[in-house]
């Protein structure tokens, strides 16, 4: 059957805010809010063989995300002149920061089809240039990067499974690696150096509530 799912480029620009992100006054994103109807986006109409919708994840800004993104641009020399890739993109923040903090190309892989739609409207909404792979990559070899920024990555046990060997292939690759998270339980703490924490809202985070430190983190070899 023809695949009928709406334009996500167009329903993101026709049912989403553009606005800064909160404690990131220096980047606009794209966000959900209560009237997006975000259901409409995620769900093919009559084509019952489609695959199954992933999670908005996108479409809201998660702490991981957010740190890392505070620290790059409060720190540029970790990316000025740098390939930069970030990784799980999600709405594409940490790559919009990097691009702004002088990195010298920036892609962000991304494995929702509408995540993907969604950064290239936030990069063309901050004026920057990032190119946009669609799909998992890390069960493949790293890009040609001089360093991964990875927010929110382990969110979830096999996700965290299928990501942690794929940057220590860029370890190998020569590739530092950032990791930003707010102390999630798949979080690798015994593989990471933290680096420094910020307190940013979290996605599910109630209005006006008392943030908690989340941390940025340098991923380090596995001590043999």
């Amino acid at each position: 059957m023809p695949d009928r799912r709406l334009d996500p480029a167009e329903f993101i620009k026709a049912n989403m805010r553009l606005g800064p992100v909160p404690t990131l006054p220096e980047i606009r994103l794209y966000t959900a809010h209560p009237g997006s109807g975000l259901r409409r986006l995620l769900e093919p109409e009559g084509d019952v063989d489609a695959p199954e919708p992933q999670p908005p994840y996108w479409a809201y800004v998660w702490a991981g995300g957010a740190v890392l993104a505070r620290h790059v641009l409060d720190h540029p020399s970790i990316v000025a002149g740098r390939r930069v890739l970030d990784l799980g993109a999600g709405s594409g923040l940490v790559g919009i920061a990097a691009a702004k903090a002088g990195a010298s190309e920036v892609t962000a892989a991304e494995i929702d089809r509408n995540g993907v739609a969604a950064i290239g409207l936030n990069a063309e909404a901050n004026g920057v240039a990032i190119t946009l792979v669609e799909g998992d990559i890390t069960g493949h070899r790293p890009p040609v990067v001089d360093l991964v920024l990875a927010g929110d990555v382990f969110y979830g046990h096999e996700v965290a499974r299928r990501v942690t060997p794929f940057l220590d292939r860029c370890l190998a690759a020569g590739i530092d690696v950032l990791v930003g998270d707010p102390r999630r339980t798949d979080l690798p703490l015994s593989r990471l150096r933290l680096l420094a924490e910020y307190r940013v809202p979290d996605f599910g985070d109630a209005k006006g509530a008392t943030t908690s430190p989340s941390g940025v983190f340098s991923f380090e070899p596995e001590q043999r």
